[in-house]
């Protein structure tokens, strides 16, 4: 990969102890990886062409099957298919309802994930810079995702949002970015959610807290021009600025153009005939024989 940093990096190899036990955990997975017959990828060849050419190098039998938030628009209607959810939280579907009311493009969508956790003062931070940047907003707010104690967030910020600000616990995501109010992803990187927003062409604002997401948050950023990153230890100034940057600025609008582009090769990828729709049907075949 190019330009790499160290802190790009997945969190789980950057370790001092060789006994780690996440590092231990992700080197028995890559000893099983190398005993498999086939390896599956989420991704379409276009958006990693380079890493997946030194893959399929060394191992041959590799199948490109993303993003599959656009290939399962091939399923039947069946309900009960639709249904299934690999949702952790329960889903606040009256925001859609909100989004509805919006201007299109104009909604910051927040959203840090199904299991990552924050200081006090980094919500409060995010309170304020989403407040301050006048924009209006989307936020899920997991009751869990401040370290060690409840949600709290100021009185005096509930007043300031009022009628620009929305509030959950969760949402049903891919509808939310499918949405046209949506201008913007506040996002911690972690895969699913980068590659939603690229199957809706939404751009992304990147605050990575582990795993792969350090990665995901440098491709965003400096390999497709989707993005702009978060410092870790986030302030409210910063915050407002990169939203106002995004929704208004010059940079926001070639990274939606950019974004939009991405989209349109992921939709490519995934339509009958698609590199990605192919290599699926491919490994159909070849599960049943």
């Amino acid at each position: 990969m190019k330009n790499i940093r160290l802190k790009d990096m997945p969190s789980f190899i950057r370790v001092t102890d060789a006994n780690d036990i996440m590092f231990d955990f992700m080197g028995s997975e890559a000893q099983n990886c190398l005993k498999s017959s086939t390896t599956i990828f989420n991704t379409f060849d276009e958006l990693e062409h380079e890493v997946l050419e030194e893959i399929s190098a060394m191992f041959p039998h590799i199948y490109t099957i993303g993003p599959l938030a656009l290939l399962g628009r091939h399923v039947s209607e069946n309900k009960s298919i639709k249904s299934i959810s690999s949702s952790l939280w329960k889903e606040d579907a009256k925001c859609l309802e909100w989004l509805d009311k919006q201007k299109p493009n104009s909604v910051v969508y927040v959203n840090y994930g199904s299991i990552t956790m924050m200081t006090n003062q980094h919500l409060k931070e995010f309170a304020w810079g989403l407040a301050n940047s006048r924009h209006h907003f989307l936020w899920i707010v997991r009751p869990d995702v401040v370290k060690g104690d409840s949600v709290t967030l100021p009185q005096e910020f509930l007043e300031e949002i009022k009628g620009r600000g929305y509030i959950a616990s969760w949402c049903p995501q891919d509808q939310v970015l499918a949405h046209p109010s949506i201008g913007v992803f506040l996002t911690h990187s972690g895969w699913n959610s980068t590659l939603e927003s690229i199957a809706e062409g939404v751009p992304v604002i990147c605050w990575p807290f582990f795993s792969e997401q350090q990665t995901n948050c440098h491709l965003a950023c400096t390999e497709w021009g989707i993005g702009m990153e978060v410092n870790d230890d986030v302030k409210c100034d910063e915050i407002e600025t990169l939203v106002k940057e995004m929704l208004e600025g010059e940079k926001g609008m070639k990274m939606k153009q950019k974004a939009k582009e991405w989209k349109k090769k992921a939709v490519a990828a995934t339509d009958i005939g698609g590199t990605s729709y192919n290599n699926f049907d491919r490994l159909i075949k070849e599960a049943v024989q």
